[in-house]
């Protein structure tokens, strides 16, 4: 299945979380749930309470339009820790890189946080922000 491309408006919509999401002492995950301690001492893992922007943020980059429902997980990867391949891509790898991100969380809990804290959120947004004038 092949999705349709975002329009200028959904473009800007996913854009206007770049100050959000980036704002100084903004942090993306509130608080830690699900630690608790056994009686053999056991611990049980936690997992991030993520701030409102960034559940809604994911929400809106989970949508149709900005899913490659053929992506690679491993190029997809690649391609987000090559700023070049970031500074220069289209609009459909660009898709490829957001699918990986919002798919992410479900494989390991916090890979949305490392995903903007580490800036490839960030560099997304400010390619697409290019595109989208």
């Amino acid at each position: 299945m092949k999705s349709r491309h975002p329009t200028k408006r959904e473009i800007a919509e996913l854009v206007a979380y770049l100050p959000i999401l980036y704002a100084d002492g903004f942090e993306p995950v509130v608080d830690l749930s699900g630690c608790s301690s056994g009686e053999e001492g056991v611990t049980a893992m936690t997992y991030p309470d993520y701030a409102g922007e960034v559940e809604r943020f994911f929400r809106l980059a989970a949508r149709e339009c900005w899913t490659d429902f053929g992506y690679s997980p491993a190029e997809a990867g690649s391609m987000l820790d090559d700023h070049e391949a970031i500074r220069t891509a289209d609009l459909a790898r660009i898709k490829t890189m957001l699918t990986y991100c919002v798919r992410g969380e479900r494989f390991g809990d916090g890979f949305w946080e490392t995903m903007i804290v580490d800036g490839h959120v960030r560099r997304l947004l400010e390619r697409l922000a290019e595109i989208g004038t």
